[in-house]
């Protein structure tokens, strides 16, 4: 199963991942963000993909669920409720209200739609994002 990994340290904060996730998705809003931590370092914040999702436990609707295949936690925007129990169950503050339909969720679907795979890690210019088998 492969997940994104952060590297703070390489982090310069130019927002290169943000933008990767726009255009890839062709949104207004990104499914990412970067923020600085309370040690003044940047910090590019991702869906983990958990491996226990509190988002796919706390979805009535099943519209969150945890593709055993891929190891992502999939979202199916036909069947979400609009209930937004998952971005208040989030422990990571990943899960945002898409401000375009104002009743589906934003969520990181990994760029399983790109051939080249996730674009912010990609196109990060530093090499902070990669992808790794873990």
């Amino acid at each position: 199963m492969k997940r994104i990994k952060i590297d703070r340290k390489k982090c310069i904060g130019c927002l290169t991942c943000v933008s990767a996730c726009l255009v890839s998705n062709n949104c207004a809003d990104s499914r990412n963000r970067v923020v600085l931590s309370s040690d003044f370092q940047f910090s590019p914040i991702f869906c983990r993909n958990c491996d226990l999702p509190e988002c796919v436990y706390t979805c009535m609707s099943g519209a969150m669920r945890k593709n055993t295949e891929t190891g992502f936690v999939d979202y199916d925007k036909d069947k979400c409720a609009s209930c937004y129990m998952c971005i208040m169950a989030c422990p990571y503050g990943t899960l945002k209200e898409d401000k375009a339909t104002k009743k589906e969720i934003m969520k990181c679907n990994m760029c399983t739609h790109h051939p080249d795979g996730p674009q912010c890690v990609a196109k990060c210019p530093m090499a902070a994002i990669t992808l790794e088998e873990v």
